[in-house]
């Protein structure tokens, strides 16, 4: 498969693309691809990078991709299997004008927002449903009136913004092999210490000129994307594990100082770890 740009198979004649993967991990390199991508997280968890942000991701996610936007999905295990049920499709696939009719009114705001990648809010049940309803049809008729119902509920459902800003820029292969190369690199080495010779080495780049190009690619400094991976990791442990400490989970992440992680925590997620936790355990009593 390349890794930038990414092509979804299809046939000649497919105009709605209904996809599983499964495995211990999905396609975890980033990429993009003409095609809007609408996917149920059925199992499996990890981080999720889409254009400049990174979160996570966890089943019973329902996330949505726009044309061109990059992502990945980097799983956090090799041994748990991952499932994920997508649905492939272009503003063109069913006619030049089709989401022009009167009758998509109401998704206007939901396509409006796909350039930042979105997950889904509300609704998420409904929406869960009609996934794995679809993926079990084999007719492209019945296929495609669910995709209209997912559709509607997408229209009518709370929406979260994923990604602050996006580049709208078709990577050629040599450019995002680069950047796929350094967010993979990331990925599995953000929890020691990395310096930016390192870096810019597998960018194969000289370090400032690799601070220009990775800033001007994701609006944002290198170590500002690393030290994000780090609090999202973090967020994960503090999320998954309540026997970890937090300052196990500041030096599992890659923190070698508890105060500097205390304030790069509350400057990203706008309170503190504790405060995190607390809002957790509070949550999960409701």
């Amino acid at each position: 498969m390349k890794v930038l740009p990414f092509k979804i198979p299809k046939t000649s004649t497919d105009t709605l693309i209904v996809q599983e993967d499964k495995g211990t991990m999905f396609y975890d390199t980033l990429h993009q691809h003409e095609e809007i991508q609408m996917s149920l997280i059925v199992s499996g968890e990890g981080s999720l990078i889409v254009g400049d942000t990174i979160t996570n991701y966890k089943p019973g996610d329902i996330l949505v991709f726009g044309s061109q936007v990059p992502h990945v999905l980097k799983s956090i295990s090799s041994t748990l299997d991952s499932y994920m049920i997508s649905i492939f499709f272009t503003k063109k696939s069913f006619g030049e004008s089709f989401f022009e009719l009167a009758e998509f009114n109401e998704t206007t705001n939901f396509f409006n927002s796909l350039s930042y990648g979105v997950k889904a809010l509300s609704k998420r049940e409904e929406l869960k449903d009609q996934f794995l309803e679809i993926q079990k049809k084999k007719y492209r008729l019945d296929r495609f009136i669910i995709f209209l119902q997912i559709l509607k509920l997408f229209g009518n459902s709370d929406i979260e913004t994923i990604s602050t800003s996006i580049t709208r820029k078709n990577y050629t292969d040599n450019e995002g092999k680069r950047m796929a190369n350094v967010f993979q690199f990331v990925m599995n080495n953000f929890y020691r210490d990395m310096s930016l010779q390192e870096i810019s080495d597998v960018a194969s780049m000289t370090p400032n000129a690799f601070c220009r190009y990775f800033k001007q690619r994701t609006n944002k400094t290198f170590f500002q994307f690393l030290t994000e991976v780090r609090i999202e990791n973090s967020c994960r442990i503090l999320s998954k594990e309540p026997d970890v400490s937090i300052t196990e989970a500041s030096y599992s992440s890659g923190f070698k100082n508890l105060s500097n992680f205390n304030r790069k925590f509350k400057s990203i997620k706008g309170i503190t770890p504790s405060k995190f936790r607390k809002n957790l355990h509070d949550s999960h009593l409701l």
